[in-house]
């Protein structure tokens, strides 16, 4: 099995575009220690730490739906929970590899985890 970098993502609301046009799905790629350590240099980040998530999912989300380029005036655009969203997301393919939730089988309790495909999707 191959090395996986990329993991498809559905926002819970969705980016709405100047044209009105709406974006849910995308694609996430892992972090480098590049995406990490360069927005630290960043004036913006400078003056405003809670700005590093801009700059980091900016630099890590290789799609959106239709949008073209991926900057962060387009993750400032995200409503919160979409943002929140992407935040989770980053983590959790970023220390596990793989989105994964706990689950607990209602009929003999054995617990166990479990890969989610189409993460977010509604």
């Amino acid at each position: 099995m191959a090395f996986q970098t990329e993991f498809e993502f559905t926002l819970p609301k969705g980016y709405v575009d100047e044209h009105g046009s709406l974006h849910r799905q995308g694609v996430m790629r892992l972090a480098t220690a590049a995406d990490e350590i360069l927005p630290m240099k960043d004036p913006r980040v400078q003056q405003n730490p809670a700005y590093l998530t801009v700059i980091l999912l900016s630099r890590v989300i290789t799609k959106l739906g239709d949008v073209q380029s991926i900057n962060p005036r387009i993750i400032e655009g995200l409503f919160s929970s979409d943002l929140a969203y992407l935040q989770d997301f980053y983590r959790r393919i970023n220390d596990t590899g793989v989105p994964v939730i706990k689950a607990v089988c209602p009929k003999c309790e054995h617990q166990f985890e479990l890969e989610v495909d189409g993460w977010g999707e509604v």
